[in-house]
């Protein structure tokens, strides 16, 4: 894997003459500049997000390695689940049985576990807040950065964006439109500078 540079904190986060409001409208323009932006500010990003990161867990690390276990148990647990079928068809009948069999022993239980439930909603809010939090401001600051910078590092396939994209399926499709903006673009800077020599 290959990192793209970290750039300077006043290329990553200069005045606010260089933050623009996106043309919502075209949607194609603002998408080839969060693209843009994420590639080009790839590094910075990561090293932000793990901060961000970093920050929510120092201020509740009980929370937030609670919210993590959680995470992974569900997780782990739902792959358990579709590979186990069968056992779980068995685990629902003795739990149906149970059910019948001693009904105020299955309501204290689900109340049991409702608030068991309720106490790890608080950990798991603080570590989804911890993912979500730092994407959400990438987002922006990717959608907001005016950045002229279309120049691509050697090795942009293997870096994290790249890696990121090509898991989401989504590499191909978003490289050959970014390419065609930016070399539409350079065709439209050199069709001005030959318009104003000429001129």
């Amino acid at each position: 894997m290959e990192l793209t540079p970290l750039r300077t904190w006043d290329d990553f986060f200069p005045g606010s003459d260089q933050f623009v409001i996106p043309q919502v409208r075209d949607l194609t323009k603002w998408n080839n500049r969060v693209v843009n932006n994420l590639f080009y500010y790839q590094t910075n990003h990561l090293v932000f997000a793990v901060t961000v990161f970093l920050i929510l867990g120092f201020l509740s690390p009980i929370g937030m390695l609670m919210g993590m276990a959680v995470v992974s148990l569900v997780f782990l647990g739902s792959v358990w689940a579709g590979e186990n079928k069968a056992m779980i068809k068995d685990f629902k009948t003795m739990l149906n049985d149970f059910k019948k069999q001693n009904t105020i022993l299955f309501v204290i239980a689900m109340m049991a576990a409702s608030y068991f439930l309720m106490f790890l909603l608080k950990g798991i809010i603080v570590f989804v807040s911890g993912i979500t939090f730092p994407l959400l401001l990438i987002f922006t600051h990717a959608s907001l950065r005016f950045n002229k910078n279309t120049i691509w590092v050697v090795g942009l396939k293997n870096s994290p964006m790249g890696i990121l994209l090509e898991a989401l399926g989504q590499k191909e499709e978003i490289l050959q439109k970014f390419f065609e903006f930016v070399e539409e673009k350079e065709r439209n800077q050199k069709d001005t500078c030959m318009h104003t020599a000429q001129s």
